[in-house]
């Protein structure tokens, strides 16, 4: 049995909201398993809405960098966010993100050993090894994204919290799009949608989310159980997939409702292909 630490009791009450001296007792019942003390609290109808992770513990930034139909997403990080806001970091922010752009890596650990174009002497990691040394604080580059936007594709990028949240929504069909684009970027990063749509949530979710239901409604006639469950899914399906979630500027319209209507108007075949969101530390 693993150790039932006070961070771990800290984070399972930042998660659920639950008491700590509830979330010791589910913690030592699941044996220190953290997602499955989750599972018994919500069965027990003591936790409701669980976050996907507890407070956020690294500091750092996410930055994103165009070059042609190249878009680059990158999250850095530090140990303390004094160095965040320092200048050498937000040079290095800067010139990383333009060479994500530039070369388009096909993964971080790729990225890290390629030459830095601005100094063929160094490789990424090696710069990044030169800025450790000059501010005196770790650095790590902790993950990085491209898209690539072609002429039937329109990109909104929103950034919150100063790049503490970014996030990317990407919509086909048509150009000139991105204001629409940027309205449901900015929804997503108030609203932190789980999945694009019910159809892309994974199996496996959907069956955890309707054990959960079943252990809260024990006793009741089956027909009723499976009214109950079916309704309960199709509220996780509201609360956690982007297009079934009620737009943040019009409550009266869902995301998918959203871009049906400017569809319409527009007469274009608009489609909601993609949405990401990054928080640093997440």
């Amino acid at each position: 049995m693993a150790e039932i630490t006070a961070s771990m009791i800290k984070e399972l009450r930042e998660r659920t909201g639950v008491g700590m001296g509830k979330c010791k007792e589910a913690l030592e019942e699941s044996k220190g398993d953290m997602e499955l003390a989750i599972d018994n609290l919500r069965k027990a109808g003591i936790a409701s809405a669980v976050k996907k992770q507890g407070r956020e513990t690294n500091e750092g930034m996410v930055a994103v960098a165009q070059n042609g139909n190249t878009i680059a997403l990158v999250e850095v990080n530090a140990e303390t966010d004094f160095v965040v806001k320092n200048d050498r970091f937000q040079t290095f922010l800067k010139a990383i993100s333009e060479e994500i752009a530039k070369t388009k890596p096909a993964s971080l650990e790729a990225f890290l050993q390629q030459k830095y174009s601005k100094d063929p002497n160094l490789t990424i990691d090696e710069y990044r090894a030169t800025i450790i040394q000059s501010i005196g604080e770790n650095i790590q580059i902790r993950r990085l994204k491209t898209f690539t936007k072609d002429k039937s594709h329109s990109i909104g990028i929103y950034s919150h919290m100063g790049g503490k949240i970014v996030t990317v929504v990407e919509i086909t069909g048509g150009a000139d799009e991105e204001a629409l684009a940027k309205d449901i970027a900015m929804h997503v990063a108030a609203a932190a949608p789980e999945f694009l749509s019910p159809e892309k949530v994974p199996a496996e979710v959907v069956a955890r989310e309707k054990e959960i239901v079943k252990g809260q409604i024990q006793g009741k006639p089956a027909n009723i159980v499976d009214k109950i469950v079916e309704g309960k899914i199709n509220a996780f399906y509201d609360a956690a997939c982007l297009v079934r979630q009620k737009f943040i500027k019009d409550d009266s319209l869902s995301i998918a409702d959203l871009v049906k209507e400017r569809a319409k108007t527009s007469g274009k075949p608009l489609v909601l292909a993609n949405f990401v969101r990054w928080c640093v530390g997440q």
